[in-house]
């Protein structure tokens, strides 16, 4: 049973019909939220539903009769990684790993929740922006769906896994002189223009689908994490995973909150250098610069809930440089057997960062988000870690290969 619900927004507190096509408030051109009344639900009432999104319907803003458009998303797993805790040293870490996803991204919790919207409202054709894995995302799902999908990538700057991803599904890809923020803009324009649906995380109801890692983290964890520490790029996800724990406490499933921990590249930290300097308001940067493209953004349209996020949960917040994220990439393949893409490490090297700072201790339970697969920028791996010895073809040359020698 889906619950009912509406738009409000965070800041006014104006209220919105379910079926408007609005992304912003018209009041005051702040956020918007969807509110739904808490239901009365227990974890046994869906432990016999497959573990993943969908396993959650009594939370998820939908209209009865809806087509659910699905790729079996969520369900991802949650690994208890004991050499990844000492190393970076806290008593206990795991990983939420979003690479299992079917586009290999947490976008796709996302995603199923906004295209079935999409359907729902009757729009045709739906867009966004991205550094790449939105715009996978979106491409696979408004293809499940039979609907047009438009994107628009900063030149030059998204990974070719995701960008293969997003043409092999069909979308239409376009190329922007210029960033993320700029590719934004224009596409934001460009739905109102031209009535198309616009899924980036400015709509509130994807960012319904994101929530439910939370949901799956108390699942499969048993009991509420300390701390859950999340990369920060357009700042939806930390805001979504928020939302989603607040709820379930609402719900009476949880009697307490963890504290979230949002990290950003040095590079492409606005949000961190807001909350450092005590800023009433974001500062952005133009130029924003990181070898972890999923979170070069500089300009984040989610920042509000996202610095909310932090504030209500009495959380922390942090930047990592690219040599941490490269190093915790390495160390959570290396110890974990786990392949992330770098946004994905910067959870990781947040932590590493905060234990050496004194935030975080040998006493602390963390899950650390980490959003995407490793094969989603394979010409970072080959950059950082290099390319395979070559040898000719006898046993001499491989066993002195074997050897350094």
């Amino acid at each position: 049973m889906f619950p009912k619900s509406k738009l409000r927004c965070i800041k006014c507190k104006k209220e919105f019909n379910s079926d408007e096509v609005i992304y912003v408030c018209r009041s005051c051109g702040s956020l918007l939220e969807v509110v739904i009344e808490p239901p009365k639900v227990s974890l046994e009432d869906m432990a016999d539903r497959p573990l993943g999104v969908w396993r959650y319907e009594e939370f998820l803003p939908v209209e009865e009769g809806s087509e659910i458009v699905t790729l079996r998303e969520g369900g991802t797993p949650l690994y208890r990684c004991d050499r990844l805790a000492k190393w970076a040293g806290v008593k206990r870490l795991y990983i939420k790993y979003e690479g299992a996803n079917p586009t290999g991204s947490f976008k796709d919790r996302g995603m199923t929740l906004g295209v079935t919207k999409a359907k729902s409202l009757g729009s045709k054709a739906v867009a966004c922006a991205s550094t790449g894995n939105t715009s996978a995302s979106l491409s696979a799902y408004a293809a499940r769906a039979g609907l047009t999908c438009y994107v628009l990538l900063p030149a030059e700057k998204v990974a070719m896994g995701k960008l293969a991803q997003a043409l092999m599904h069909g979308a239409k890809v376009i190329s922007v002189k210029g960033n993320f923020d700029d590719a934004l803009k224009l596409v934001m324009e460009l739905s109102v223009k031209m009535e198309i649906y616009l899924l980036n995380s400015v709509n509130p109801w994807r960012l319904e689908g994101q929530k439910t890692l939370a949901f799956e983290v108390i699942d499969q964890l048993g009991h509420v994490p300390e701390f859950v520490a999340v990369p920060m790029g357009n700042c939806g996800n930390i805001s979504a995973i928020w939302k989603g724990f607040r709820e379930f406490k609402s719900a009476g499933i949880i009697d307490r909150l963890p504290r979230m921990f949002g990290v950003q590249a040095e590079g492409a930290a606005p949000v961190i250098n807001m909350l450092r300097k005590n800023l009433e308001t974001l500062v952005p940067l133009s130029n924003p610069e990181t070898l972890a493209t999923a979170i070069r953004i500089g300009n984040p349209v989610n920042w509000p809930k996202a610095v909310m996020a932090i504030k209500e949960s009495n959380g922390l917040y942090e930047s990592v440089s690219d040599d941490e994220i490269v190093e915790a990439q390495r160390v959570i393949a290396t110890l974990e057997g786990i392949g992330v893409e770098p946004a994905s490490a910067a959870s990781v090297a947040g932590v590493k960062r905060a234990v050496s700072k004194g935030m975080l201790g040998k006493k602390d339970e963390v899950v650390c988000v980490c959003t995407g697969h490793l094969l989603k920028d394979p010409e970072e791996v080959i950059k950082v870690c290099g390319r395979p010895v070559e040898i000719p073809p006898d046993l001499l040359a491989v066993s002195k290969a074997l050897s350094g020698k």
